[in-house]
C-alpha cells in the first residue's frame, strides 16, 4: 500500500460525493430519521424505546452504510473508471483503503450525528458512556461500509447489489438477538448467530446500554466486529477484479 495513492483514492471519493446530494441525504439523515420515528412509535413505552433503540442505533448505520458504498462502488466499476484507475500504478489495496478511508470519514459523521440526536433529543437512557455508543455505531458502520465494498465485486448492476442485501443483511437483523435473546433460539440458529458480526454490534450496544463501566464482553464485541470489517475490507480487496466485464 502507498499512503499518498491511498489519500489521493479518498479524496476523489469524497469530492464525488459531495456533489451527490441525495447520497449525503441518505447517508446522514436516513438513520437519524429512523430513529426518530421509531422513538415516537414507542412514546407511550418509552423503556421499550431505551431497549432497542440503542440497538438500533447501531443497526440503522450499517444498512446504509452497506446500500450507499456496494452501489456507489458498483456505478464506478460500470462506468469503467475503476478499470482506468487500476491501469494506472495503483494498487487494489489502496483503492480498497481509499473507498474505506471516505466513506469511514462520513461514517464518523452519520454516527456522531445519530447517536447524539439520540441521546440528547429523543432522550435515549443508557447506562454507560455515550463514547462507547459512539464507538460500536462508528464500527458498525465501518462493518456496512466493508460489506459493501466486498459485495459490489459480485454484482453487475446497481439492482443486483440491492438484491444483495436481503442475502447479506436480512438475516443477520433476525438472528442479531434484536427481536428474542440469542440463546432462546433453536440450537442451529444460535450457532449461526454466534459467527455474525451484528450478533455482536448488538451485544456490545446492549453492553453500554446496561453497564457503567466498560465491560470485557464490549471490549470482546468492539473487537470481533472491528476484525469483521477489517476481513471484509481484505477480501475486497483480493477479489477486486481489474478489468470490467
Amino acid at each position: 500500500m502507498n499512503a499518498s495513492r491511498t489519500l489521493a483514492t479518498a479524496a476523489r471519493v469524497l469530492a464525488q460525493l459531495r456533489h451527490d446530494r441525495r447520497t449525503i441525504a441518505l447517508l446522514l439523515l436516513i438513520p437519524v430519521v429512523m430513529i426518530t420515528l421509531l422513538r415516537f412509535v414507542f412514546d407511550a413505552s418509552p423503556r421499550t424505546f431505551d431497549s432497542i433503540g440503542a440497538s438500533l442505533l447501531g443497526i440503522f448505520p450499517l444498512i446504509t452504510m452497506f446500500l450507499v458504498t456496494s452501489i456507489a462502488t458498483l456505478r464506478e466499476r460500470t462506468s469503467g473508471t475503476l478499470e482506468r484507475l487500476l491501469a494506472m500504478p495503483l494498487a487494489k489495496a489502496d483503492l480498497i483503503a481509499g473507498y474505506a478511508l471516505a466513506f469511514g470519514a462520513l461514517a464518523v459523521v452519520q454516527s456522531a450525528l445519530a447517536t447524539g440526536i439520540s441521546l440528547w433529543v429523543l432522550d435515549l437512557n443508557v447506562v454507560g458512556s455515550p463514547w462507547l455508543l459512539l464507538l460500536i455505531a462508528l464500527l458498525d458502520a465501518l462493518l456496512g461500509t466493508a460489506l459493501g465494498l466486498f459485495v459490489s465485486a459480485f454484482a453487475t448492476s446497481e439492482f443486483q447489489a440491492v438484491q444483495f442485501m436481503p442475502a447479506v443483511i436480512f438475516p443477520q437483523l433476525l438472528l442479531c438477538g434484536l427481536f428474542t435473546p440469542r440463546d432462546t433460539m433453536q440450537p442451529v440458529l444460535e450457532a449461526i448467530s454466534n459467527v455474525l458480526p451484528m450478533s455482536y454490534a448488538v451485544d456490545g450496544m446492549n453492553e453500554v446500554l446496561r453497564h457503567t463501566d466498560i465491560t470485557v464482553t464490549f471490549i470482546r464485541d468492539a473487537t470481533i466486529v472491528a476484525t469483521c470489517a477489517l476481513l471484509v475490507l481484505t477480501l475486497g480487496a483480493a477479489t477486486l477484479r481489474r478489468r470490467t466485464t
